[in-house]
């Protein structure tokens, strides 16, 4: 099943046919801030005003026409821009795929040092989000050349692929900012790990790794048995709580999002937004394809209900 819903995730056609019912759309809010970047600050505010800070992301990814990738750099800097007008708590997130990444490395490259530049004008941070193992060198090796030049960009990491621990290295080595995350795309298992258990051991590997460093990193999970591992190893090492922060996305698990920051730990929200929100509802279905029974029910109940509540 979950092999099935990455495959619809890469079938933006079909985002036609899902929006035939209405009911989608709503489970999509859940996971989605809307379409437009006023739907994304509001989004924004509301977790500021719990003591919560974001990430934006413009929805996105495997651009294949270069005025489209320039257009998409336009449109990030924007965000930056609106950021500050705003006043708002928030850094941003991009993909290289969006910029450019499958038509030329230098192109995208590029594109990507136009927003940092942006970023660092505005005392903003931007992220480098990980996509599908295929671009995971490309991707690493523009954020390192672009480490060299600038301190306000990071990237992220996937805990499921076997190279990781060498890319935490790596990275660290080269005072570059980590987000640590498990993984959401459907990789061989000639390069990722297949079972949760493994993935989970390596996920704590590279946690303690971070961690141990003198980095801000991102600690990004909704799975409570991370989190506490990595609450104990930092008590453990008498790590601040300011010295990394949860991630988590928009929409699961806000309940615990609120509690850490009561806590007094440092969260961060991933606030997704635009127009290309299927490929990403499709995804985040697979992370928890029991997701799809209510889905299911409500299809053939055609029910009239309030959006459904999906597990966490």
């Amino acid at each position: 099943m979950r092999a099935f819903l990455l495959f619809l995730s890469r079938r933006e056609g079909l985002k036609n046919f899902a929006l035939k019912f209405k009911f989608l759309r709503k489970v999509a809010w859940r996971f989605v801030a809307g379409e437009t970047i006023d739907d994304a600050i509001r989004a924004v505010r509301e977790n500021n005003q719990l003591g919560i800070r974001c990430s934006l992301d413009l929805l996105g990814e495997y651009t294949l026409v270069h005025a489209d990738a320039e257009r998409t750099t336009i449109d990030i800097i924007g965000m930056l821009d609106r950021i500050r007008t705003e006043g708002v708590q928030c850094n941003v997130s991009v993909k290289l795929t969006q910029l450019g990444l499958a038509l030329d490395s230098e192109f995208c490259g590029r594109n990507l040092t136009s927003i940092i530049m942006r970023a660092r004008e505005l005392d903003n941070f931007i992220r480098v989000d990980m996509e599908e193992s295929r671009y995971t060198s490309q991707t690493l090796e523009l954020v390192l050349r672009a480490r060299r030049e600038f301190e306000n960009v990071g990237a992220v990491i996937q805990a499921y692929l076997y190279r990781s621990e060498r890319d935490v290295r790596t990275l660290i080595a080269n005072r570059t900012r980590v987000r640590l995350c498990k993984g959401a795309y459907l990789e061989p298992d000639t390069i990722a790990f297949k079972k949760k258990r493994d993935t989970d051991a390596n996920y704590i590997l590279l946690m303690k790794i971070l961690l141990d460093s003198d980095l801000y990193h991102a600690i990004a999970t909704h799975d409570e048995a991370m989190i506490a591992a990595a609450k104990e190893h930092a008590r453990s090492r008498g790590i601040a709580k300011n010295h990394f922060e949860f991630q988590m996305l928009y929409g699961i698990r806000r309940d615990l999002q609120e509690q850490l920051a009561r806590e007094g730990y440092n969260v961060r929200v991933y606030v997704p937004y635009g127009r290309r929100w299927y490929p990403y509802l499709m995804r985040r279905l697979a992370e928890r394809p029991a997701n799809l029974f209510f889905v299911a029910r409500n299809i053939f109940m055609h029910s009239r209900r309030d959006t459904p509540i999906l597990r966490d």
